[in-house]
C-alpha cells in the first residue's frame, strides 16, 4: 500500500487544483481515501458523479511523501544499480523492477578447446576447468555470447562436479541450473543460436520433463539425454516417492510433449515411467554400465 500511496501523493502534489479521483488507480484511490480518514491534511469532496481530492495541508503531505520516498529518481546517478535506486526512492530494494539485468550461468568444460565468445571478449573455459574451477558467464538476453561446442544443461550438482559420466568424445560445456530452468536462461537461449547443440540432462521425473517441455517450447531444437540402459536403471533404481511427488507435473509435461511431437524415445520414457510409477534421479548415470546390455 505504501507504494500506491507514494505514487498517489506524488501525482496529487503536482496538481495545481483539486485532483479528480478518476485520474488515480483503484489502489491509489484506496490509499488516499484511507489517508483522508486518518489525517486532516487531505479531504475527499463529492463532485458530480465522482469525487475530488483537496489538499488542506500541503506541507504535511510533502513531509509524508519524503518519508515514503526519500529521494526522487531524477536526483540520482543514472548509473546506480536498480535496487540501489529502489532503496532511495521507495526504501525497499525489491519495490520496482527488482530483477537484475545480468544473470550468471555456472559452467565447466569437458574436453579441450571449449570457448565462449562475445563482442570483443572471450571466456576460455577449458583452462579454467583444468585448474579445478568453474566459469561464470554473465548473460543478458540481447548479448552475443556463443560457442562452437555443444551446451549441456545439467540439473544436479553431482554430475556437474564429477564429469567422468560424460559420453564423449565430443568437447562440450556443462551448465548447472539447479532444479528449475530460469526464465532468464530460457530467454537467453531462445534469443539467438548459442551453441551447435543444446542437450538437457535432467532427472527423469515431472520436474525434469517439465523443464524439457519449456526448453522445446522456447528453443525448438534441443535434446533430452537418455542414459545408456535407462530402462533397466529405471526398474532397478527408480523411486516411487519422487514419482508421486511430481506426478501432476509429469502428467502435464508428458501430455504436452506428445502433442508437440517430442522424440519417440522421450515418449517411450514417459510411458515406462507411467507404467512402472517410478522416477529416476540423474546420478544413476554412474550405474549405467549395468544397463548397457539391455539397450545394445
Amino acid at each position: 500500500m505504501s507504494n500506491a500511496l507514494a505514487d498517489a501523493l506524488a501525482r496529487l502534489l503536482k496538481a495545481e487544483t483539486d485532483a479528480s479521483s478518476s485520474t488515480f488507480t483503484p489502489a491509489q484511490r484506496q490509499a488516499l481515501d484511507d489517508l483522508a480518514r486518518r489525517v486532516n491534511a487531505l479531504a475527499v469532496r463529492p463532485k458530480g458523479r465522482g469525487a475530488v481530492y483537496q489538499i488542506l495541508n500541503r506541507q504535511a503531505l510533502e513531509s509524508l511523501l519524503r518519508q515514503l520516498r526519500p529521494m526522487e529518481a531524477g536526483d540520482l546517478d543514472g548509473g546506480l544499480p536498480q535496487r540501489a535506486t529502489n532503496i532511495a526512492t521507495h526504501r525497499n530494494s525489491k519495490s520496482r523492477n527488482a530483477g537484475h539485468e545480468i544473470h550468471y550461468v555456472l559452467m565447466k568444460s569437458v574436453g579441450e578447446g571449449v570457448h565462449w565468445r562475445g563482442s570483443e571478449r572471450t571466456l576460455d573455459l577449458s583452462p579454467v576447468t583444468a585448474a579445478g574451477a568453474a566459469g561464470a558467464l554473465p548473460i543478458e538476453t540481447n548479448d552475443d555470447w556463443h560457442s562452437d561446442s555443444p551446451l549441456w544443461l545439467v540439473e544436479n550438482q553431482a554430475v556437474f562436479d564429477q564429469t567422468d559420466w560424460f559420453p564423449g568424445p565430443t568437447s562440450a560445456t556443462l551448465a548447472y541450473y539447479g532444479g528449475e530452468l530460469s526464465s532468464r536462461l530460457l530467454a537467453w537461449l531462445a534469443s539467438r543460436r548459442r551453441a551447435p547443440q543444446i542437450v538437457l540432462f535432467a532427472d527423469y521425473d515431472g520436474v525434469g520433463l517439465h523443464n524439457y517441455m519449456r526448453l522445446l517450447d522456447q528453443c525448438g531444437k534441443c535434446s533430452f539425454w537418455l542414459m545408456p540402459g535407462w530402462r533397466e536403471l529405471l526398474t532397478r533404481f527408480g523411486n516411487q516417492t519422487i514419482w508421486q511427488d511430481n506426478h501432476q507435473r509429469f502428467v502435464a509435461a508428458a501430455g504436452q510433449l506428445a502433442k508437440s511431437g517430442a522424440p519417440d524415445e522421450v515418449l517411450e520414457l514417459c510411458r515406462r515411467m507411467s507404467r512402472e510409477a517410478l522416477a529416476l534421479e540423474q546420478e544413476a548415470v554412474w550405474h549405467a554400465a549395468a544397463g548397457r546390455s539391455s539397450d545394445s
